[in-house]
């Protein structure tokens, strides 16, 4: 008898022991405590709440107290409203304390709204605060004088939190800033006035409101190197004057095949020609319109022709060697 009630107090100890410690796990009494210090109305069945709807109470107490203490303005519902819409609290809450010490105007609700776009609100905040120097790659663009400028530009730009949500980023901004120095140079009529009056650019660039559409706000755009490149113009002439060659070149071959084709065509002429002889004087000796003596007469002058053309050859074989030597 006594060992089984020593058993059984034994089970209840254990009993009791795992419930409290249940209890302790699931019902988050630290943070009820922590609220109750910080004098912030959670009820500890808020809490109980938060861990059966999922929710890591720790995520939404820890920012509450923090927001309270800084003098922000928000509730439990909402916190736990961003966080199940997958939002970061704690980076909207340090969003909210910045803006609030900063003196800038931000409500819970664009905050929210920011973060939840993708982007980091409290780095947007800081970027108000404290402007962001982007640094572009060196830009080329030719001025009309064929001369091509290699740009860098360094752009000052502070975030613009109205327009962080559907504003484009950073690489639109480098993208325009890239098409505003091309343009201007390619504007000017000799690379020696970008050279003496760089600020030119910077005026002309900023003129044009670059920043519309993007989430940024442009203060700034600092001209930081400019480098002579290429004469492009001279290299353009140089192919323009190459095509004019091969175009020249081509239309003089086409002429010479066109001079060597009628060449040929008449030196064909000339040999039909040449063959209607024969038959020419084999019907005047068949007619009797030429004799004998006279064909024979022929045949004599173009032998005595042809032995005056060879020896003129020979001739002048000697006369054109000495004149060889003589060079």
């Amino acid at each position: 008898m006594p060992g089984t009630i020593g058993i059984g107090l034994v089970i209840a100890i254990g009993l009791i022991s795992l419930i409290i410690v249940l209890f302790f796990t699931f019902v988050p009494v630290g943070l009820w405590i922590s609220c109750l210090a910080a004098n912030v109305k959670v009820s500890i069945f808020n809490l109980v709440g938060m861990r059966l709807r999922r929710v890591v109470p720790s995520k939404i107490v820890l920012p509450l107290i923090k927001a309270i203490k800084a003098g922000i303005t928000v509730n439990v519902n909402q916190l736990e409203a961003h966080y199940l819409a997958g939002g970061n609290v704690d980076s909207v809450i340090n969003a909210l304390i910045a803006a609030e010490r900063a003196g800038i105007e931000l409500h819970f609700e664009k905050a929210a709204a920011i973060d939840l776009a993708g982007r980091d609100v409290f780095d947007a905040v800081r970027m108000s605060v404290n402007p962001k120097v982007i640094e572009t790659s060196n830009v080329s663009a030719v001025a009309k004088d064929g001369i091509e400028l290699l740009v860098k530009a360094r752009v000052t730009v502070r975030a613009n939190l109205e327009r962080l949500v559907g504003g484009a980023g950073e690489a639109t901004v480098l993208a325009r800033i890239g098409e505003g120095i091309v343009t201007t140079v390619g504007s000017a009529k000799s690379h020696k006035e970008v050279l003496e009056n760089p600020d030119d650019i910077s005026k002309r660039v900023l003129s044009k409101g670059l920043d519309s559409g993007t989430a940024f706000e442009i203060l700034s755009i600092d001209i930081a190197d400019i480098d002579v490149g290429r004469n492009i113009g001279a290299q353009l002439q140089t192919l323009q004057a190459e095509a004019d060659k091969n175009i020249a070149q081509a239309k003089a071959e086409e002429r010479r095949a066109m001079a060597v084709a009628r060449e040929q065509e008449m030196r064909a002429y000339v040999v039909e020609a040449e063959a209607e002889v024969p038959k020419a004087m084999a019907y005047a000796l068949r007619e009797g319109k030429l004799g004998v003596m006279d064909y024979y007469d022929m045949q004599n002058i173009k032998a005595d022709t042809k032995m005056r053309e060879k020896i003129s050859e020979t001739s002048k074989k000697p006369i054109t060697d000495e004149k060889k030597d003589n060079k």
